[in-house]
């Protein structure tokens, strides 16, 4: 039996690298290495289409280190062998388009690309060399990480991802830190020269030492100051939860006087997906309905919106309303739109809902295509001359000051959520989620209920489509794709499904890293999935889960360390 298990053990390991090495050149062969290789990590050094191949292979080791079953030297010997495998297939792959001409079926299999995965090295054999070497070095980290102390394993993923999310966000901290002179002389050591170009050495290793001195630091005094703050007493505790939401407040309110149009804007398309995600948290963090025909509602608000307000095009109606007057009416056309499409699927559950509420949601965007329907919404032409948002006759049209509007949207759907999460009906939303049966054996009315998630949801997407119509000013059924609501989906996915503060980070995540870094847009939807895939087999919560589906989670785990205790 225990030649057996070594056997697998030595099978699992190499079936490891030989996917590792197949994503790998994969990744290479759809173009994704090249371009990102125009984005460096450290400048000049190492690029984000390198540091791609890097990852893959780390990714790969660490999960075949992952066997708590095995001895620690085995499962260090595991990660590397996976690791020198799936680098040998990449070597494989330069020898095979070395022989025979792949560019005549690959198109991507470019001199370019060779030269990014050969590390620009002109000796072809020490290339090889060096690919090999690489791969077993990194693997070797990545193992030795795996079996690393929690306190050590935390300040290198720590230090590695501050790092990376550092280079990657270099032209927002540019422009966000531009403006204040004294930091001037920080940013010119610490990235590089050309605003392409990402961190320098120096910068990368003042970083990885900061944030291991503030890990170190926490490690070693945290549990001392937490418990000075618990010890507090309860008013200077509030004072301070005060002070801090005052501050956040503060910054929020001059965040779009420091970025300036660009990002105003890529924040409030953030905002407007944070507006949905809060609404699609109540159908399915709360209630349990997984609905992937929200993008309907979202469209209902903005043509809601287009429809009262606008005031050119070819549009039957004249109405020419102003936005706060439109406004309810985009809310409460979309609230009534979820409570008809909450009346049919009362009976249905789990996939035949998905399915139909998918459909309810291209039915509406071909409705609003349709030609029998052009005359009232535009057809494929859409709705122009939308109106935007007035106060006091000054016109809310540009990114830094409809970010206020979406921003009070924002803070009205945060506040609503959070209350209804705590209440009754919030209560009664959980407890259908979790089982329905039970929930109406308990005397809890399903249609009402379910009606309520559906309606309340609505009206979130409903508010979301009406700001976005005013912000473009025009509105296109082809903006309201099946993408959409599972960018929405996904996006409380990874945040953590019941999760207020999950929403926010989740849409940061998965609406506000695409638009920040434009040249990866084609490979968005490719990113998901596989951040996906990594979330649901190593935190499938989220990054900031609501406690009980934390426990739902974990349940497993904390049933085998009741036992062994």
């Amino acid at each position: 039996m225990e030649q057996e298990n070594t056997t697998l053990w030595w099978l699992k390991s190499i079936k490891s690298g030989l996917i590792g090495g197949i994503v790998a050149i994969l990744a290479a062969l759809i173009g994704m290495v090249e371009s990102f290789h125009a984005r460096d990590i450290i400048a000049g050094q190492i690029s984000m289409g390198e540091t791609l191949l890097l990852l893959i292979i780390i990714g790969f080791a660490y999960s075949s280190s992952r066997d708590e079953q095995l001895p620690i030297s085995t499962r260090v010997t595991s990660g590397v062998i996976t690791g020198v495998v799936a680098s040998l297939m990449i070597v494989l792959f330069l020898i095979l388009g070395a022989i025979v001409n792949l560019r005549s079926v690959l198109v991507n299999a470019s001199p370019a690309l060779y030269k990014i995965l050969t590390f620009e090295i002109s000796n072809i054999g020490l290339a090889y060399i060096v690919i090999l070497l690489i791969g077993t070095v990194v693997s070797l980290a990545a193992s030795l990480v795996h079996a690393a102390t929690p306190f050590w394993k935390r300040i290198i993923t720590s230090a590695l991802s501050v790092v990376l999310l550092l280079a990657l966000l270099q032209d927002l901290i540019r422009i966000t830190l531009t403006p204040f002179p004294f930091v001037t002389s920080a940013l010119s050591w610490m990235f590089g020269r050309r605003g392409q170009e990402g961190l320098s050495i120096i910068g990368a290793i003042v970083v990885i030492l900061i944030v291991t001195g503030v890990i170190y630091n926490d490690a070693k005094n945290g549990a001392t100051r937490r418990a000075r703050r618990e010890a507090l007493p309860e008013v200077t505790k509030r004072t301070r939860r005060w002070v801090n939401w005052g501050l956040l407040g503060l910054f929020l309110l001059i965040w779009p006087q420091i970025v300036g149009p660009v990002l105003s804007d890529v924040t409030n398309s953030i905002g407007l997906y944070i507006l949905m995600g809060l609404g699609l948290n109540i159908v399915v963090g709360y209630a349990g309905l997984l609905d992937l025909g929200y993008v309907a509602f979202y469209a209902l608000g903005a043509f809601t919106m287009g429809v009262l307000t606008t005031t050119g095009g070819e549009i039957f109606f004249d109405m020419r309303w102003t936005f706060w007057e439109a406004l309810p009416f985009a809310v409460i056309v979309a609230t009534l739109a979820g409570i008809l499409l909450g009346v049919p699927v009362l009976k249905i559950r789990g996939d035949y809902l998905a399915i139909i509420t998918l459909g309810f949601g291209e039915i509406i965007r071909i409705m609003f295509l349709s030609d029998f329907l052009k005359p009232y919404f535009g057809g494929s032409f859409g709705i122009v001359s939308i109106a935007s948002p007035t106060i006091g006759g000054i016109v809310l049209d540009s990114p830094q000051s409809l970010y206020y509007v979406i921003l009070a949207a924002c803070f009205v759907a945060l506040f609503v959520a959070h209350r209804l999460r705590d209440s009754r009906i919030g209560r009664a939303w959980k407890a259908i989620r979790e089982d329905e049966d039970v929930a109406q054996a308990m005397g809890i009315n399903l249609t009402a209920t379910k009606l309520l998630a559906f309606a309340t949801g609505a009206a979130f997407g409903g508010l979301s489509g009406a700001l976005f119509a005013a912000k473009l000013s025009t509105v296109y059924p082809h903006s309201f794709q099946l993408t959409t609501s599972i960018n929405v989906l996904a996006l409380i996915i990874v945040g953590g499904m019941g999760s207020l503060p999950g929403v926010i980070v989740g849409g940061l995540l998965l609406a506000g890293l695409p638009e920040l870094l434009r040249e990866f847009s084609e490979y968005r939807f490719l990113i998901f999935g596989v951040l996906l895939i990594v979330m649901m087999l190593n935190k499938p919560e989220g990054f900031l889960p609501e406690a009980v589906h934390k426990r739902e989670f974990h349940e497993d785990e904390n049933l085998s360390h009741a036992a062994g205790d």
